[in-house]
């Protein structure tokens, strides 16, 4: 946990820190002016620790001391395959947070080999410092503090670093980050709505908030249905950032169950255990609004957030209830686990119907079968616009949130579907007929005549790496938008 995290351009080489991580590729490790960061370690010294390092497929580090500072270089993997980024970010993540160590002051010198790569190696060392624990200090010790501050070296003569743009986005990850780790004991649904609350009030955007009750009065069925048996009631929150003589119209609806017990269609024993970050497309995507409205971006961007807990109780929805939706639609239930494409079918209705959207974004932690289709690091997506699914894979490269097309083809998925009672059921009949695509199907289902873009994040993968939040999803959105407004 960094108690302090300071992101700097301007070098105050030699680092001072008691500890200095010198993260790069092989070749940028030896050049002079990431080597200026410890004038006192000879070259041979040097040569010899870089001689020793081999960056394989995941990074690889040697240390050695300096008198009392600790220095470690980091070497990050010397080659990519095409759908991966060439910064590395998620070696530098896991490089940095395995050799950081708990306390002190430390420097982290990033060798970018451009200065474009930037905002993708600075999420990841923010992705590396959890800003959530409730560990107990040992008796009679206060918990040790620890300050990192981020240098950036580009090569000699390369365009200036978005300095700026780094600090946001890394804000917005560590937020995201934060809710994803945190328990449904303290990020309830009331939680949830006030830490929106405080990012509305940080970057002066507009907030809205339907609650409980008044979400089965104005017809959104699907959040109602999925949160009504919970003691804290669901809710829909929209902050909208519109910034006079803006271009586009944005929305991202995020999905924000904040635990998931699988409703009366149950969850295992082993099942259940980490669904506290089953709102990290939620998370995502409030901290992508912090971000990109706090670098005051020129777009009209929504954030349309959907909470509630998939709770059991007397009130609980019921496998055989219908639904009545804010799409107009009526879902038979079949499966109460299938219950975040329930809460996103009312959201993006809402932002097609409501905001007069042209472009809408749902991000969530929908299926598992989204880790079968494109594994732990990639998010499946899927989208009505040939254009943009190739934009946000580019974007998905640059930023280090990385992505993978899944089949859209909804000829194809409408028919799992089917009810004889109502419009829909919610889940697939034929489970082994593209799971995830079904999935993002059925929520664009709900969006009726829209004639706009859409696309469709399903990243349950990528939203955590060894248990703890990697706030995926701002990087991605603020590389995306506005740019591909």
């Amino acid at each position: 946990m960094a108690d302090k995290l300071e992101f700097v351009t301007k070098t105050t080489a030699p680092a001072t820190g008691d500890t200095c991580l010198l993260v790069g590729h092989k070749a940028r490790l030896a050049d002079k002016d990431v080597q200026a960061f410890v004038p006192s370690l000879d070259p041979a010294t040097w040569k010899a620790m870089l001689g020793r390092l081999s960056g394989g497929d995941h990074g690889d580090s040697t240390e050695t001391w300096v008198g009392t500072q600790r220095v470690v270089l980091l070497v990050l993997p010397e080659h990519r395959s095409r759908h991966n980024s060439s910064s590395h970010p998620h070696a530098i993540a896991k490089l940095v947070r395995a050799s950081a160590g708990k306390k002190g002051q430390i420097d982290v010198v990033l060798g970018l080999d451009c200065s474009e790569d930037a905002v993708a190696t600075g999420a990841a060392v923010a992705r590396a410092f959890s800003t959530y624990s409730r560990k107990t200090p040992k008796k009679g010790k206060k918990a040790p503090k620890l300050t990192v501050k981020v240098h950036f070296v580009a090569p000699e003569g390369d365009k200036k670093i978005a300095i700026s743009r780094v600090r946001h986005v890394a804000q917005g990850v560590r937020l995201a980050a934060r809710l994803c780790d945190m328990p449904a004991s303290e990020l309830h649904t009331d939680a949830f709505v006030q830490e929106a609350k405080e990012v509305a009030s940080a970057v002066g955007a507009k907030m809205k908030v339907i609650r409980g009750k008044d979400l089965d009065k104005k017809g959104f069925g699907g959040l109602w249905g999925v949160g009504r048996a919970a003691v804290h009631p669901p809710s829909l929150v929209i902050l909208s950032h519109e910034p006079e003589g803006a271009k586009g119209n944005i929305a991202w609806v995020g999905k924000g169950i904040v635990y998931d017990t699988g409703g009366l269609s149950i969850k295992t024993k082993g099942g259940m255990p980490g669904m506290k970050s089953d709102m990290g497309g939620a998370a995502g995507v409030l901290g992508a609004f912090l971000a990109a409205a706090g670098m005051k971006v020129n777009a009209r961007i929504h954030a349309v957030l959907c909470l509630a807990e998939n709770s059991v109780g007397p009130d609980s929805t019921r496998p055989d209830d219908i639904l009545h939706m804010y799409s107009g639609k009526t879902v038979e239930v079949n499966n109460t686990d299938a219950e975040g494409r329930l809460v996103l079918a009312d959201g993006v209705a809402y932002a097609a119907k409501k905001l007069k959207a042209d472009t809408i974004v749902d991000m969530a932690t929908l299926t598992g079968a989204q880790l079968l289709a494109t594994g732990r690091r990639h998010a499946g997506i899927m989208t009505n616009d040939e254009d943009l699914e190739r934009a946000v894979c580019e974007a998905g490269r640059a930023s280090g949130d990385l992505a993978h097309p899944l089949p859209y083809c909804p000829e194809f998925f409408r028919s799992e579907f089917k009810s004889k009672v109502a419009d829909m059921k919610n889940s697939v009949k034929d489970r082994m007929n593209a799971q995830s695509s079904c999935a993002g199907q059925f929520i664009a289902e709900h969006l009726g005549d829209f004639d706009g873009r859409w696309l469709h994040i399903d990243m349950a993968g990528p939203r955590e790496v060894s248990e703890r939040g990697t706030g995926y999803g701002v990087a991605l959105l603020t590389t995306l938008f506005p740019e591909n407004t």
